[in-house]
């Protein structure tokens, strides 16, 4: 007899979840108390990046293994769904500021060499190819072959029709239940506040983020990064710009950062500034106090797990935490990483 188990939360942490648990037999409904992708997810940028190599620690093996587990991830659900997530291993762009990161990329460079797979490692060019490429005072831009991409709205989409199709129930603007059932909470910023409560310590707070989408078609450039700005080109002739991270706010909508975005993006790339725009997101990003995502039994409530702290690796360490919530869920599996643990 199937598993009954209850996933509380839209976004991508949650409907990850809820598919690997359906393609491993459970029976899945997923509770979201708005709309799917209402949360931190519903944005643009979707940069699956990984932080720099050198130091290496068990944060960035754990995403580099959710970022070698994507492509056969992503492609079961395309393959269940019928609709594309955009994903594609298109690589990664960062112009070289100054001769003093110049001398520390050969470090960074060797590092990758050891702790990456050979054939998406990091270069050094002088000739950087594409579209969209970013001035450089140096004359040097940094590359690699393991950053890759992919569309968080059609992902979502692409995930909930896939969950449907496997059998799995999504019931919007429906809080989850607080009974029995095994259940994943992974409900972003409020399902921290809720923690910070329940548990009487912080366990983590929301970040406001800001980006946008532009209707400027580059589909198979680089992403490229400078100064903490993503520029994301998507297979469907949208290119998104993020993201802020803003501790303090005002009201969690759009606001004149998003114009400092644009005017930040068009700055690198002049070609951007002729792009009409599309759309404008504001949304509170979930951040562990611990900056790790949390995977980790609730206290006190036997079969009921966390999972929020995504922050600004959501995306990239979806599969890694789908994988490990089913196996916890339906196999037992007490083997979690001490990294994923309540701060």
């Amino acid at each position: 007899m199937a598993r009954v188990i209850h996933v509380a939360g839209g976004g991508v942490f949650g409907l990850a979840a809820a598919w690997a648990l359906i393609r491993r037999g459970a029976q899945v409904t997923v509770f979201e108390a708005a709309a799917i992708g209402a949360g931190a997810s519903g944005g643009h940028v979707g940069a699956l990046a990984p932080h720099a190599p050198d130091p290496w620690n068990t944060k960035k093996q754990l995403q580099l293994d959710s970022l070698l587990a994507a492509p056969a991830f992503w492609a079961s659900v395309e393959q269940a769904s019928g609709v594309p997530t955009g994903y594609a291993r298109t690589g990664r762009l960062q112009p070289v500021p100054d001769a003093q990161t110049a001398a520390r990329l050969p470090a960074r460079i060797e590092a990758a060499s050891r702790h990456w797979p050979a054939d998406l490692g990091m270069t050094l060019t002088r000739d950087p190819q594409g579209p969209l490429i970013p001035p450089s005072p140096t004359g040097l831009w940094l590359t690699d072959a393991l950053t890759a991409r992919l569309n968080p709205r059609a992902t979502l989409l692409a995930l909930a029709t896939a969950i449907r199709a496997g059998g799995g129930r999504i019931h919007e603007h429906t809080p989850a239940p607080n009974d029995h059932t095994p259940t994943v909470w992974a409900t972003g910023t409020p399902g921290l506040m809720a923690l910070n409560t329940a548990l009487d310590r912080r366990i983590g707070q929301g970040v406001k983020g800001q980006s946008l989408l532009l209707s400027h078609a580059a589909p198979n450039s680089p992403q490229l990064f400078a100064d903490g700005l993503h520029i994301v080109p998507h297979a469907d002739g949208t290119t998104a710009i993020g993201s802020t991270s803003e501790n303090t706010w005002d009201h969690p909508g759009p606001d004149d950062q998003a114009q400092t975005l644009l005017t930040r993006a068009t700055a690198l790339c002049p070609t951007l500034a002729q792009a009409p725009i599309l759309d404008i997101w504001a949304g509170l990003r979930p951040r562990a106090r611990s900056r790790a995502p949390i995977l980790a039994p609730w206290p006190g409530r036997p079969g009921h797990l966390i999972a929020n702290g995504g922050f600004k690796i959501g995306f990239g360490m979806a599969p890694l935490i789908a994988d490990l919530a089913a196996r916890i869920l339906l196999d037992d599996h007490a083997d979690i990483p001490d990294l994923f643990t309540l701060p």
